[in-house]
């Protein structure tokens, strides 16, 4: 026909379209790209159409899409928008992926981690969102198996449970990475079944009477938590005077002296009324969780220790 454009060869697709000639041949062969007609001596040549119909097949190859949902959008029984959609959500699983892979990499570089960590955080990263919530109720049914100070413990748990994100910073990450190797240690069980959290005042000064306990644990909470949160440091000067306050309020209820002697024991009684691994899990709960860190919510005694241990006996301001 007069004015009509020539078909083509698989050479001057190529040229047009970039894409080589061995992959034309290819989708020919399988029925992708069929030739609109053939010369006397058998080769393929191809129309406009097959023209547009090859770019519509490199484009959805380069998005990654496979040549059996190429055939449907071909054929007409799913619509470009259809796919778009679909692989769009895909793409989406391996962005998430990748952002897991590569946090998870940061973390195996920092930690300097062997190959037998390595492969463990692997495994513990990819935890789907069920086997991971499902990790952590096992490890609270454990709990809520045992004593009754275990099931107070059990209890203190489920009210806040450790959710890590589908795409989560590499804090957050690293936060569970470590939580999950904790609640697999049975050392750490059996500790945390002792802890008894959120803890209660008589536990938290052993040794003392509980009409002692009953007006002093909660005055050192609150001034250990006004302390934090005005960014004191316990072995910071601004720390002396915190600390002078509450031993003269133990020394006027306990009937002692306020010297170094009645430092040292509450430092010891600060110190067997706290376990810094068990604290260790809340606050990894909280950073897997993205949760804020309140002053008045964290354990008072490992602050209060470092403050008597550094300010040594009563200050002379107090002689």
């Amino acid at each position: 026909m007069n004015g009509a454009t020539p078909p083509h060869s698989i050479g001057e697709l190529s040229a047009r379209t970039g894409v080589p000639v061995r992959t034309i041949r290819f989708y020919s062969d399988t029925g992708l790209l069929p030739p609109t007609d053939r010369t006397p001596a058998g080769y393929r040549r191809y129309g406009e159409a097959a023209l547009g119909r090859l770019h519509l097949i490199s484009v959805l190859r380069e998005l990654d899409v496979d040549l059996a949902t190429i055939r449907r959008v071909l054929d007409g029984d799913l619509s470009v928008a259809e796919v778009a959609a679909a692989h769009a959500d895909a793409t989406a699983l391996q962005i998430r992926a990748l952002r897991l892979r590569h946090s998870l990499l940061r973390l195996v570089a920092r930690r300097g981690s062997g190959p037998e960590e390595t492969v463990l955080m692997h495994r513990i990263a990819r935890l789907t969102s069920a086997e991971r919530q499902r990790l952590i109720a096992d490890f609270v049914a454990a709990l809520d198996a045992g004593t009754p100070q275990a099931r107070t413990t059990a209890a203190a748990l489920r009210t806040a449970l450790p959710e890590l994100p589908d795409e989560p910073s590499d804090a957050r990450l690293a936060a569970w990475v470590e939580l999950a190797e904790l609640v697999a240690d049975d050392d750490f069980r059996t500790r945390m079944a002792h802890a008894g959290l959120p803890p209660a005042d008589e536990d938290a000064l052993p040794g003392a009477a509980p009409e002692a306990v009953a007006e002093l644990v909660p005055y050192v909470r609150q001034a250990v938590a006004e302390a934090r949160a005005a960014g004191i440091d316990p072995e910071d000067d601004e720390a002396v005077p915190v600390v002078d306050a509450v031993v003269a309020r133990f020394a006027a209820v306990l009937g002692r002296p306020d010297d170094a002697g009645l430092r040292e024991w509450m430092a010891r009684r600060f110190e067997a009324g706290h376990d810094p691994l068990v604290e260790r899990y809340w606050r990894l709960v909280w950073t897997v969780n993205d949760w804020q860190v309140i002053p008045g919510h964290l354990p008072f005694q490992p602050w209060m220790v470092r403050a008597l241990r550094r300010s040594g006996p009563v200050s002379s301001s107090r002689r």
